[in-house]
C-alpha cells in the first residue's frame, strides 16, 4: 500500500450542503427555512427558554430557599481519615492534599467528628466541629484554627 492509494472509508465523508443555490439543488428558494416567520429571517431564532412572550417556565416556578452569597463552603474530612498520619505529625491543608484525602479545598477544610482517632496529632485547618475538637484533644493532640 502506498500513500497515494489511501482513501477514507466508504460513507465516512459527505459533501457539504450548499443551500440557497437554485431550485435544482433541492435547497434553493427558501433554503430549507420554510416561508416567512422569525426563524426564516437573518439573525434567526429566539433565545433559549423564550416562549413567545408567555411567562417562561424558569420564571413561573417559585423560588425556594435561601443562598448565602457570603457563606463559606468547606471541604469535609472525617477524623477517621487522620489515622493515616504518623503519631506526632502536623496535619495541615498541604499534607491532606499530599495524602490524597482532599482533592479540592474550596474555602478551607473542616474536620468532622465521625470515627475514632488513636494518634496524637497537631491539626491546623480552617474549621472543626465540636466533637472533632474534643476527640483530637482527648487523643493528646492540638486543634488549631488557621
Amino acid at each position: 500500500m502506498k500513500l497515494h492509494e489511501l482513501s477514507p472509508a466508504p460513507g465516512s465523508k459527505r459533501e457539504r450542503r450548499r443551500i440557497g443555490r437554485g431550485h435544482g439543488s433541492g435547497q434553493g428558494k427558501t433554503a430549507g427555512k420554510g416561508h416567512k416567520g422569525q426563524k426564516a429571517r437573518a439573525g434567526r431564532g429566539v433565545r433559549l427558554g423564550f416562549e413567545g412572550g408567555q411567562m417562561p417556565l424558569q420564571r413561573r416556578i417559585p423560588k425556594r430557599g435561601f443562598v448565602n452569597i457570603f457563606g463559606k463552603k468547606y471541604a469535609p474530612v472525617n477524623i477517621a481519615a487522620l489515622d493515616a498520619f504518623e503519631n506526632g505529625a502536623v496535619v495541615d491543608t498541604q499534607s491532606l492534599i499530599g495524602a490524597g484525602i482532599v482533592k479540592n479545598t474550596l474555602d478551607g477544610i473542616k474536620i468532622l467528628g465521625n470515627g475514632e482517632l488513636k494518634k496524637s496529632l497537631t491539626v491546623r485547618v480552617a474549621a472543626f466541629s465540636e466533637t472533632a475538637k474534643a476527640k483530637i484533644e482527648a487523643a493528646g493532640g492540638k486543634a488549631e484554627v488557621i
